[in-house]
């Protein structure tokens, strides 16, 4: 080839990149330009809150023995409060004996100081065959006792016990119900 030929093939390539480059810059340009940023609607900070985690899985141990596993889809601590506000829990407490007590709240308040918990909302606690539900359940640390001051319903396959409230020692696998109790027991009943 000659150097004539091959210096207007290099200029035409030369050109033709440039080009190419030039029209690709404009393109993205105008997308970009043309493209208007997304808006953020109904958003709500909550100014109470220093942190909040999509996720919380806590164990609490009292002399090398595990006394409680508790796990929510959401949690969020707030400010200056010594609280965590619990979304969808779920805790499983131990029994001195070895038992395991299963809790399913929609709401759960964990005091961060001391490890007492407030459940609420289609609270559900359940021990081998016995299920009992109420509204509203607090959890003491210390004492390792569960209470409810609202109305409770025990039961299991056979039986159905209501009172309108409720002491549970899990220490000494002691319940004690109170006010109103009423039921229907079987003689197949293993409500303790």
């Amino acid at each position: 080839m000659n150097q004539a030929l091959k210096k207007k093939v290099l200029i035409s390539l030369t050109g033709s990149l440039v080009l190419l480059f030039a029209g690709l810059a404009l393109f993205f340009y105008i997308s970009r330009v043309g493209i208007d940023p997304p808006q953020l609607k109904d958003i709500h900070v909550d100014s109470q809150a220093a942190f909040k985690l999509n996720a919380l899985e806590q164990i609490s141990k009292k002399n090398g023995i595990t006394e409680w596993q508790l796990k929510a889809a959401s949690a969020t601590l707030k400010k200056e409060k010594n609280k965590a506000i619990l979304e969808l829990v779920n805790i499983i407490f131990y029994t001195k004996d070895g038992r395991k007590v299963y809790l399913d709240s929609d709401q759960g308040i964990l005091d961060t100081q001391t490890h007492d918990i407030t459940f609420l909302k289609n609270v559900v606690v359940r021990l081998e065959n016995d299920v009992l539900k109420t509204d509203k359940l607090h959890y003491t640390k210390k004492t390792h006792i569960i209470r409810s001051q609202t109305k409770v319903r025990v039961e299991d396959h056979a039986s159905v016990i209501t009172a309108d409230s409720m002491t549970v020692d899990l220490n000494e696998n002691k319940i004690t119900l109170k006010g109103h109790v009423k039921g229907n027991l079987s003689e197949t009943s293993q409500i303790p």
